[in-house]
């Protein structure tokens, strides 16, 4: 695959190694939201993305009022994983819509949101996510998903419509038919994808190439594993997952996961990690660098 043009456009050569170290499921709970402010504050995370439908998305919201130069898109939910720490649609209260389980929450696993959900009613729901951040002052400088859940045939063209016509970049990436096979779409999706994004980066739509990320199934020292994974990062720009909390009592309730939470909080508030990024001479850039980019003219979808 020929380099990506995003990096030219950025200012990198062909062989930079880019990287958006990227902070997940902001709003999710209070800690997500003190954690990530507070990593912003010291530019220990070049980007965040909030989920809109979550009990502490207006703090979040308040984050960025107080922080107006803060890097926050909108991470796209339409699941809901915990076990006592639920939330719902925020378009419908339709149970025929398919987005809701037999408790009345979204569903806890993409897989039965991308088995079960109507598509026109999951485009609402995009939608409707957007426009209440848009209503709450965030201006998006992206938008993503949670779990995955848009990553789907059904899904992926009012996903990526959604921020298209708004002029904020969706996180795409340029694989080829063969990865998105290997996420789960069957060959002819998949090659419908795969050329779609191709049609779209040749409009001059910004394509990610990789996604990394620290598993939160291992919470123990969270330093060594970033580095393995940054030393063994490819060319290109790469969005960079990372899920920081602070320690609080309601993060230890809603998650098991919470020490690597927070572990990821305390790794990216250190300034080590950064100097060695700076020693690997590998480049942090933010979402917003990237739609400064983003093409004004009309997009046209083949």
């Amino acid at each position: 695959m020929i380099p990506n043009p995003l990096l030219k456009i950025l200012g990198f050569s062909a062989t930079d190694k880019v990287v958006i170290i990227h902070a997940d499921d902001l709003g999710m709970c209070q800690a997500s939201v003190s954690a990530c402010e507070k990593l912003f504050q010291v530019k220990g995370i070049s980007s965040a993305a909030v989920m809109v439908p979550c009990p502490w998305f207006l703090g979040a919201a308040a984050l960025n009022k107080s922080n107006p130069f803060a890097d926050i898109g909108v991470h796209i939910t339409l699941t809901s994983e915990w076990e006592t720490y639920r939330w719902r649609p925020i378009s419908t209260s339709d149970t025929g819509s398919g987005l809701f389980d037999d408790a009345g929450y979204f569903f806890r696993l993409s897989n039965e949101v991308q088995i079960n959900a109507k598509t026109e009613f999951v485009r609402d729901e995009i939608n409707l996510q957007i426009e209440r951040a848009l209503k709450e002052g965030i201006n998006p400088t992206h938008i993503d998903t949670h779990m995955g859940a848009v990553a789907h045939p059904k899904f992926m063209f009012d996903y990526i419509n959604a921020g298209i016509k708004r002029k904020i970049p969706p996180m795409l990436f340029r694989m080829p038919k063969e990865e998105w096979q290997k996420i789960g779409l069957d060959e002819a999706s998949a090659n419908m994808v795969a050329n779609l994004l191709s049609h779209l980066e040749n409009q001059g739509v910004p394509l990610l190439d990789h996604m990394r990320s620290i598993p939160l199934e291992f919470p123990e020292d969270r330093y060594q594993q970033a580095v393995e994974i940054f030393k063994t990062l490819p060319a290109g720009i790469t969005h960079f997952i990372i899920h920081p909390s602070e320690d609080t009592p309601e993060l230890r309730a809603i998650t098991p996961d919470w020490k690597a939470r927070v572990g990821d909080f305390q790794l990216f508030y250190d300034e080590k990690i950064h100097r060695f990024l700076e020693n690997e001479g590998i480049h942090v850039i933010g979402y917003r660098d990237i739609k400064t980019f983003f093409p004004q003219s009309d997009i046209m979808f083949s």
